[in-house]
């Protein structure tokens, strides 16, 4: 009896692996056997078995389908709650466990939105190695939704990315901190508008345009802000998933776009044929802001670069230190 009741619980522990968990968690997210074993890079009938495993485990269906659609049971709700707190409950242990580390050691995981102009934060990580070389500092492009993927489960200390994000509902385990508001600009070629200041949304869709892609924040907030104003979106001809990319196929094609103001203070002197820019009217504005989470700060080095960072930006703030940048280049 002994040995039986040990291969149970080798087997319950095998089932509630953090393997398993996570292509619960998977499926959970996406709905879908499909897309969710494409994610996890298994066959649909191995991903199958493992959560029929798991409800055999805990005794009730974890998910039925309607038509086609999948949809979580009330156990599959419990289920998802427990998993999160485990996770939870887990990173918290992690966070503890890094707070007594050094703050001029060991490694700092940054997620950079892929869409940011990012040679200010390169330029202060060239300074910040030469003041504390022992620091490893890992820069991640990354897109909206891998950063909050990484952010929650923990594999990223801090992300830098735009705000304010109304996908994100549950703002609780995560703290923020601003680095600057910023404007988007109207990108154009077109002479008769070159003295505008500002430009309304109406006449920006006389223009084609070449925009980042449909779920990207940008995209997301410009559809947004026409919306609001009662206007069809603007027209795109490509998309592009970075401001270089847009700004060269802008330049290239003289199509219109619009682009945070940083990038173009930064990049301004690298275009080869004459374009304009101008606040959109009404203002199409964000912030960059330092996302992590909840008393992740409290880790010596992860405040340590914060704070580095803060000095930094009092010295010259953020714009001035690209339009430096962009005049050395």
């Amino acid at each position: 009896m002994p040995k039986g009741n040990g291969n149970m619980k080798t087997k319950q522990e095998n089932i509630f692996s953090s393997k398993t968990l996570s292509y619960f968690l998977q499926l959970a997210e996406t709905m879908s056997y499909t897309q969710a074993a494409q994610i996890l890079g298994i066959t649909q009938p191995a991903l199958t078995q493992q959560i029929k495993k798991l409800e055999r485990t805990v005794g009730a269906p974890l998910f039925y389908s309607v038509g086609k659609k999948l949809h979580l049971s009330d156990a599959g709700y419990t289920m998802l709650d427990a998993t999160h707190q485990i996770y939870e409950t887990l990173n918290q242990a992690s966070d503890e466990i890094q707070q007594s580390t050094s703050a001029t050691q060991g490694e700092i995981s940054i997620g950079v939105l892929a869409s940011i102009e990012d040679q200010v934060f390169i330029q202060f990580a060239v300074q910040y190695y030469l003041k504390n070389p022992e620091v490893k500092l890992i820069f991640h492009m990354l897109t909206r939704k891998e950063i909050w993927e990484r952010l929650e489960n923990n594999t990223i200390d801090l992300a830098i990315m735009y705000l304010p994000d109304d996908s994100i509902k549950n703002w609780k385990p995560y703290e923020t901190r601003k680095i600057l508001t910023e404007d988007l600009l109207f990108v154009h070629h077109e002479p008769q508008w070159s003295k505008k200041k500002r430009i309304r949304l109406r006449d920006t869709l006389e223009q084609k345009w070449v925009t980042y892609p449909p779920k990207y924040y940008l995209n997301s907030l410009i559809r947004e802000s026409y919306k609001n104003a009662l206007l069809d979106k603007p027209v795109s001809v490509a998309h592009f998933a970075t401001p270089s990319q847009l700004f060269n196929f802008a330049n290239i094609t003289g199509v219109a776009t619009a682009l945070p103001y940083s990038y173009v203070i930064a990049h301004k002197a690298e275009s080869q044929k004459k374009f304009w820019t101008a606040l959109f009217e009404p203002a199409i504005s964000f912030d960059l802001a330092f996302v992590f989470r909840r008393d992740k700060d409290q880790i010596p080095r992860i405040e340590n670069i914060m704070s580095d960072f803060d000095k930094y930006l009092s010295e010259k703030d953020y714009l001035s230190r690209l339009t430096e940048i962009s005049q050395k280049g």
